[in-house]
């Protein structure tokens, strides 16, 4: 996330009477360490990602970060989260203090604490222990129709994270937006200062970007999702679904300040300023099976799919453009791994990783892969 640096007694200051005046839809969260526990981790030193809970072949790592000390963290679903050290993975559960072993998503803040978004609720790691920081109930909507939710995806589910510019925390949920100042949750809708102009529930925010002008943008994830992308200016949230697509996957600002975004059914699309439109993406790709976008420090395009005419072939995979994100042509990217992929990662080094069926795990130095999974 990016750093601003602002003067420190005002910020103080605000957030000290933000604290002591909640308003509609916000309380004090309970205490941050009832659902703690010291770290008794499931397994420490192996040199591969090791299956330990018994989680099935369609399992996979869904998600991934590189902290400020270098290590990387995989979120996955059934297995926890794994923490590499440049050397040996190290296992996290629920025995350590994890609510769920199933990870949708993952933020580093700016104080260095590491957020987990699981299938039931919020848990972060403060470098000691695993703790649970639950979102009151009293602020949560009434859920009537269950019929959308599963074991995989439930109302608690925390699909994507943001750290604004602010400082202020915004968490995708299952049953909702909500954002935390340290303190306090509030339900985003629920705030009157917001027009909520098409009348948007935000169920299932697959992942949240603030662009540079400081605008928060929404994209809407599998039912009870299904709102397309929607874009909040501070006092509006108004919504897009071009082809009456309500599915993304997840959505990058690109470095010359492009906003792109990886649909589920129709590929790569861009915003132009007023609208959302085709973008450039390997010619091979079969756009219904697209799964994750990544624009590494070279500027170069990275696209994944899971499948490609039939679950388990060989046209899906892993392809990048050499050329760059802002120009590549459909026929500048290259193939270099020829199956379902998931996630996407860069490291410092500039090595690329990425995830496959049955917590599969490769790592990708622009020459060799090696695997990093059993």
């Amino acid at each position: 996330m990016t750093k601003y640096c602002i003067n420190k007694s005002i910020y103080t200051l605000l957030l000290a009477l933000c604290f002591l005046t909640p308003g509609k839809g916000q309380i004090k969260t309970q205490s941050q360490t009832d659902n703690s526990s010291e770290l008794n981790t499931s397994f420490t030193g192996q040199p591969k990602l090791k299956k330990t809970v018994g989680s099935d072949n369609y399992q996979n790592v869904n998600c991934g970060l590189q902290d400020k000390q270098g290590n990387i963290w995989f979120g996955s679903c059934g297995e926890g989260v794994y923490k590499y050290d440049g050397k040996l993975f190290t296992q996290f559960t629920v025995k350590d203090g994890l609510s769920n072993n199933c990870i949708w998503s993952m933020m580093e803040d700016t104080a260095g604490n590491i957020w987990f978004g699981t299938t039931d609720g919020i848990c972060r790691y403060d470098g000691k222990k695993i703790s649970s920081i639950p979102i009151p109930f009293s602020i949560r909507p009434v859920i009537t129709d269950n019929s959308y939710y599963t074991q995989w995806s439930t109302k608690n589910s925390v699909w994507s994270m943001l750290q604004d510019k602010s400082g202020t925390i915004w968490f995708g949920t299952g049953d909702g937006v909500y954002y935390y100042n340290g303190l306090n949750f509030t339900r985003f809708l629920v705030n009157d200062s917001v027009i909520n102009k098409d009348s948007l529930h935000l169920k299932v925010i697959a992942d949240i970007v603030e662009d540079e002008n400081g605008i928060i943008w929404f994209f809407s994830g599998v039912f009870p999702g299904n709102e397309g992308i929607c874009r909040y200016d501070g006092k509006v949230i108004e919504r897009f679904k071009p082809r009456e697509n309500g599915w993304n996957r997840n959505a990058i600002l690109s470095k010359n300040g492009k906003l792109v975004v990886a649909t589920r059914h129709y590929g790569i699309w861009t915003y132009n300023g007023k609208s959302f439109i085709d973008y450039t993406q390997p010619k091979a790709l079969i756009k219904p099976s697209l799964n994750y976008i990544l624009e590494d420090k070279a500027g170069s395009l990275w696209v994944a799919s899971d499948y490609g005419k039939f679950e388990g072939d060989t046209l899906g995979g892993l392809w990048y453009s050499s050329i760059s994100s802002g120009n590549p042509t459909e026929t500048t990217f290259t193939k270099i791994f020829n199956k379902e992929v998931y996630f996407i990662l860069e490291d410092k080094d500039n090595n690329i990783w990425f995830s496959t069926r049955n917590m599969g795990l490769y790592r990708y130095d622009k020459k060799t892969l090696t695997k990093f999974s059993e």
